[in-house]
């Protein structure tokens, strides 16, 4: 197992280049400091342009070989490493933990749920098959060619996952990929790099090869654009901010892309729901993980007759959330960004200012932004529309079903929705018209299961995740056409 060592003691931590050890010297290790309590828990080494070209030499010449294993090989593999992740979830959770201030139970959780998804594409990649068909289905055609299509690696793949959940988002990037013959060099974030690495020297422990699953850590500043435009990479996997995402677009080129990027989910909630029940998934959705997640509840859009009531409800249970450190698993922690704090809390000033009502929440304390709920917020209002990734819960005042649907469809975001109501006719009515990916009916926006397809329209995201639809993204289909000459089969009997 790695030793990731303290940036701050003054001695060196080790790396990989193309799976063989070096040493870091203190001007070269970025340390990773906590947001729990801001020390410093460890150090990555910022790799130079040099070491990120002989990442890609070596992921190029292990890919054919990695490629030419028998695929039972590579699944056997990944349900080692399956196995090891889920017996290391504590050790990897409590480094996930501090990194990004996650619960420490969400964090373990975050593990063996890495475990399962890593399990289930190791077995659906057995599941994928090609196809055959004859020349002489097409119109003049005579029965003389025959067309076998089957899918083949597409290289090397460039997997960048974001903080928020660094081990799940690598691995659901990482296993797909593997399992399908690609190589793969991951850029995990700078805030979550320590427990991503060790997540992969268990990967190595079971026999994937280091050159077949490479890490390259540094500040995306510095080595984002070398990364994403380097002639070694086949496709790209990223998770991040549409800002980033569409900047990363404009510079990848002709390379394919699979992007998972930010979204504005709205609940929308009709006169019928149970209130009960969507006030309950709201504040969940909203509100797990301090809303640092793409898929958080982050607006709510109710009907006026009956937002006084369900307001009442969502304040009442935002109340009881649990405020504090991670280490005794408070469901609001403090804020990996301190800007996101900071910029979180202006919004709701201003939207109080402009005349929305501040019903819960609203103060900070550092990176600690208590869980915030402001009703009566209007489309003139910023908060309305940006993505906070942060604790608030902004609520607006509908007159009717096709309004909701207006203001979802007006964001630039097309990510997911949920929709509230007992009319399940209507629901998916309103399914129809939303532009997003998803749309969960009577319950709250949320990326699993995990084998579900995931995928964002608009700024939200390019591309189908999921299991099944990445295992396919980071494939190509290959025909081999064989020529048929007919042959001379003798006389009959």
């Amino acid at each position: 197992m790695m030793t990731v060592t303290d940036a701050t003691a003054g001695v060196t931590s080790r790396y990989r280049v193309a799976g063989g050890w070096r040493e870091s010297d203190d001007t070269r290790t970025l340390p990773v400091i906590s947001p729990v309590d801001e020390s410093t828990i460890g150090g990555v080494h910022e790799y130079t342009r040099d070491e990120i070209d002989e990442v890609f030499v070596a992921a190029h010449r292990a890919q054919p070989r990695w490629a030419a294993r028998p695929l039972t090989e590579r699944s056997e593999l990944l349900h080692r490493f399956a196995d090891r992740l889920a017996e290391n979830a504590d050790a990897i959770g409590d480094v996930l933990m501090m990194e990004v201030a996650k619960a420490g139970k969400d964090a373990r959780d975050e593990v063996v749920r890495s475990a399962d998804y890593v399990r289930h594409t190791a077995e659906d990649a057995k599941r994928i098959i090609g196809d055959t068909q004859f020349s002489d289905s097409f119109p003049g055609q005579a029965r003389n060619k025959l067309a076998v299509v089957h899918r083949v690696p597409l290289g090397t793949v460039l997997a960048i996952p974001p903080f928020n959940y660094p081990v799940n988002l690598a691995v659901s990037k990482i296993a797909p990929a593997l399992v399908t013959g690609n190589t793969v060099v991951l850029k995990p974030p700078s805030q979550g790099a320590l427990s991503a690495l060790l997540m992969c020297e268990l990967a190595y422990d079971v026999g994937v090869p280091p050159e077949v699953l490479q890490v390259v850590t540094g500040r995306g500043s510095r080595i984002g654009d070398y990364l994403v435009q380097h002639p070694g990479v086949d496709l790209i996997t990223f998770t991040g901010s549409s800002g980033t995402g569409a900047d990363l677009a404009r510079k990848a080129g002709m390379v394919p892309l699979l992007l998972e990027l930010g979204g504005k989910d709205p609940a929308i909630v009709l006169a019928d729901a149970d209130l009960d029940a969507a006030a309950s998934d709201i504040v969940s959705g909203a509100f797990s993980y301090s809303g640092q997640r793409c898929t958080a509840v982050k607006r709510v859009l109710v009907v006026d007759t009956v937002a006084d009531e369900l307001v009442a409800r969502i304040a009442e249970r935002t109340a009881k959330l649990s405020v504090g450190d991670p280490r005794e698993n408070a469901t609001i922690t403090p804020l990996v960004d301190p800007e996101a704090a900071t910029g979180a809390e202006r919004m709701v000033n201003e939207a109080v200012a402009a005349g929305a009502v501040l019903v819960h929440g609203g103060t900070r304390t550092g990176r600690l932004l208590q869980p915030t709920v402001v009703d009566h917020v209007t489309e003139a209002m910023e908060l309305a529309w940006v993505e906070p990734f942060a604790p608030v819960l902004p609520v607006l005042r509908i007159r009717s079903a096709a309004e909701a649907v207006r203001i979802g469809n007006r964001s630039e975001y097309g990510l997911q929705a949920a929709v509230f109501t007992r009319d399940i006719d209507m629901a998916i009515q309103i399914a129809a018209r939303l532009d997003v990916g998803t749309v969960q009916v009577n319950g709250r926006t949320a990326r699993g299961p995990d084998h579900f397809p995931f995928l964002g329209t608009k700024a939200s995201g390019m591309g189908t995740q999921g299991v099944r639809p990445s295992i396919e993204a980071m494939t190509r289909v290959k025909s081999l056409v064989v020529n048929l000459r007919a042959p001379d089969l003798g006389a009959s009997a």
